[in-house]
């Protein structure tokens, strides 16, 4: 059983940067054919996909509003995922989802509906 668990949330001001991590059960790195990625979501709004990354190591992929702020990266021997935000801006500000699937599965990897594991979530809140 998949289980993702997140932390590193928490109160920023405008410009000032969060890591978010996401320990992943060892299954997840045992095939290396899952993939991961950091969701987000706030209040009112469809939960979109922020960063994903392969567990076996391509190349990640990010959202257009996070592009050059954002860095998904993993460190495999914790079973892993992180996400370093910077230059964080107040529409930042939401719950932080991770979540993991089987690669094969994934069309379009920002579809939140394609993903069947997530963990419970850590708050950002991004003031100006």
């Amino acid at each position: 059983q998949v289980k993702l668990v997140e932390s590193g949330g928490g109160s920023v001001q405008r410009g000032g940067s969060l890591r978010l991590s996401c320990l992943a059960s060892k299954d997840v790195y045992s095939s290396n054919s899952m993939v991961l990625a950091w969701f987000r979501q706030a209040p009112g709004k469809e939960r979109e996909g922020v960063a994903q990354i392969f567990a076996g190591g391509s190349s990640p992929r990010y959202a257009d509003s996070v592009k050059g702020r954002f860095t998904i990266s993993q460190d495999r021997g914790r079973n892993t995922v992180y996400l370093q935000m910077n230059s964080l801006e107040p529409e930042d500000t939401a719950m932080y989802y991770c979540a993991a699937e089987w690669s094969f599965k994934i069309t379009k990897w920002s579809a939140p509906h394609e993903y069947r594991y997530w963990g419970q979530g850590t708050q950002v809140t991004v003031s100006s």
